[in-house]
């Protein structure tokens, strides 16, 4: 329940602070005295769109406080819930601020918090009901939504809901992986086409560079051969080779070794060297009989390096850089599999959502079906005590196969049901859309006699009616009080209106006024006691012709209401 509102610097709003009351509470004030300011000022409380145009002139700051009771477990558990946290107190405080430079501060028991955390719990506190509301009664979508409160289905729709979010997440999750499939198919071909490619290469590590060499080799065949030819030749096979002149010097050395001592370790030493120049021309000899010309495996080598080379080229990387390239070739195809069997998995999973979901929209079809003609009932007697006896109200429910195919078939945001109120508003008429035949005092009335029907449904304690007697005259003005005055029984009902009659019905009675300071205009609001009570319900009725008659007739209804008070 809202106990205490405090505004700063809102228009015409320069500093108010109003302390309500429980029971059924009214404002009164002229044509722009500002009651649709304190309005606003609720609804910013409650998450609304805040503006710099709303700023008051030379102030700096806008600020709202708002002060709620928390009077049930139920609600304080709710709003704990959005706040992810204990309350200290059964109360919480609600603020806003706006700067000049368009900057904004939303609070919760003056910790920072998002706006929107403000509408979830606006949506828990208060339900506020302006004139716009009326045009809201005419969309088929808000009758819904009044049908699945008074059936206590509000919990079942959100279950439909749910499951349709999960169900559209999947849809989503499936299109992608679907769109994507094709790209995946050709992925998984180049792949295959690699692994085959290069697989059939056989490659090796430094495989170029040996088949390189080797090619070299080949091709200077003949030049090899003949090198080790002259130098076999020249070594030992040749008139007058190294190891003839080398056997020479070694037979004239051990000549002189009895003259020289010393010779004798140079024989020996000419005598190694003999022994490994012979050596080395038997080496040359061998190396020309293996080094013969071999024009295929020239070719065939030839042919592997240009292999090589080409896959080197069409990779862009080193044939050891591919060899590793090729080892990863299956784990990508295991990540292109996977995303395959992610797809399965996802179908599997859509198809069990969709049947829980059609599921669920079939029980919340059922249900609504089952409370709809209660509705319609209870809201035509209603009807009937606002002035509409002969009004036929009917609820139309129409409800359309979802399909079998998860990935296409249609749902609604609300379930599978449309529905819509018919009126006939007198006898003999027929039934027609409450959008085509319902006019503005029709509106209002079947409005109030819904709020009426839902108040028993309707958790939240503060009920806020922007004008809700609008085009209803002063005779069912009374009728109208006395509804509101009912509700004011199980809720905090704040109203305001232009109509004495339901303005005499309110236990409590605030008059909003503007005025002047200085050169400013500012708006006040101001709890009447039952003097000044008496003095605005007479102002409501004559205006500034009231005199002793009109002060008598607004005692008269006061004292009327009082009872119901």
């Amino acid at each position: 329940m809202l106990r205490e509102l405090f505004i700063q610097n809102l228009v015409l709003i320069e500093d108010v602070r109003a302390e309500l009351q429980p029971g059924f509470c009214v404002w009164t004030g002229e044509t722009g005295a500002g009651k649709s300011l304190l309005l606003t000022a609720l609804g910013l409380l409650m998450g609304e769109r805040v503006s710099t145009d709303l700023l008051r002139g030379g102030a700096e700051e806008l600020r709202i406080t708002g002060r709620f009771d928390l009077p049930s477990a139920e609600t304080r558990e709710q709003v704990q819930k959005v706040l992810d946290g204990a309350l200290e107190d059964d109360q919480v405080i609600l603020s806003r601020r706006l700067n000049r430079s368009g900057r904004g501060y939303a609070y919760v028991n003056d910790q920072p918090v998002a706006v929107a955390t403000l509408r979830q719990l606006g949506s828990i506190l208060v339900d506020i009901h302006g004139q716009h509301e009326s045009q809201a009664l005419l969309q088929p979508a808000f009758q819904l939504h009044i049908l699945d409160a008074y059936g206590n289905l509000l919990e079942l729709q959100q279950q439909f809901q749910n499951r349709a979010e999960k169900v559209r997440d999947l849809r989503c999750h499936h299109s992608d992986l679907t769109t994507a499939r094709q790209i995946r198919q050709r992925e998984r071909a180049l792949l295959q086409f690699e692994r085959e490619e290069l697989e059939a290469a056989a490659l090796a590590p430094s495989e170029l560079d040996d088949l390189t060499l080797e090619r070299d080799r080949l091709m200077h065949t003949q030049a090899l051969q003949e090198f080790a030819a002259a130098g076999y030749a020249a070594m030992y096979d040749a008139e007058g080779s190294v190891v003839e002149h080398i056997g020479k010097l070694q037979r004239e050395a051990e000549g002189w070794v009895a003259l020289v001592p010393d010779l004798a370790e140079l024989t020996k030493r000419l005598e190694a060297l003999g022994t490994e120049v012979q050596d080395i021309a038997h080496t040359l000899r061998t190396l020309n009989e293996t080094w013969e010309a071999d024009p295929e495996r020239l070719e065939a080598v030839e042919r592997r390096i240009q292999l090589l080379r080409r896959l080197e080229a069409k990779y862009g990387q080193r044939i050891n850089d591919l060899i590793a390239y090729q080892a990863s070739l299956d784990e990508k195809e295991r990540g292109l599999q996977q995303r395959e069997d992610d797809l399965a998995r996802v179908e599997k999973e859509l198809t069990e959502e969709f049947a829980l979901l059609r599921e669920v929209a079939g029980k919340l079809s059922q249900q609504r079906r089952r409370v709809a003609k209660r509705l319609a009932a209870e809201t035509q007697k209603q009807l009937a005590e606002l002035g509409m006896p002969g009004a036929k109200l009917e609820v139309a429910l129409e409800s359309a196969a979802l399909g079998d195919d998860p990935v296409l078939a249609d749902f609604p945001a609300w379930g599978i049901d449309q529905m819509e109120f018919t009126l006939a508003a007198n006898p003999g008429e027929p039934a027609q859309p409450l959008r085509k035949v319902a006019s503005g005092g029709e509106l209002s009335r079947t409005m109030m006699a819904l709020k009426t029907v839902l108040s028993a449904h309707d958790h939240r304690v503060t009920l806020v009616f922007d004008e809700i007697d609008a085009s209803i005259g002063g005779r069912l003005g009374d009728v109208v009080g006395q509804k509101l005055a009912a509700l004011g029984q199980t809720h905090q009902v704040i109203c305001v209106t232009h109509l004495p009659q339901v303005a005499s019905y309110a236990r409590s009675h605030w008059t909003i006024r503007k005025s002047r300071r200085g050169n400013r205009t500012i708006t006040t609001i101001k709890l009447l006691d039952e003097a000044d009570r008496l003095e605005e319900l007479a102002s409501m009725l004559r205006g500034e012709a009231r005199g002793e008659t009109t002060r008598k007739e607004a005692a008269a209804m006061l004292a009327a209401a009082k009872p119901r008070w």
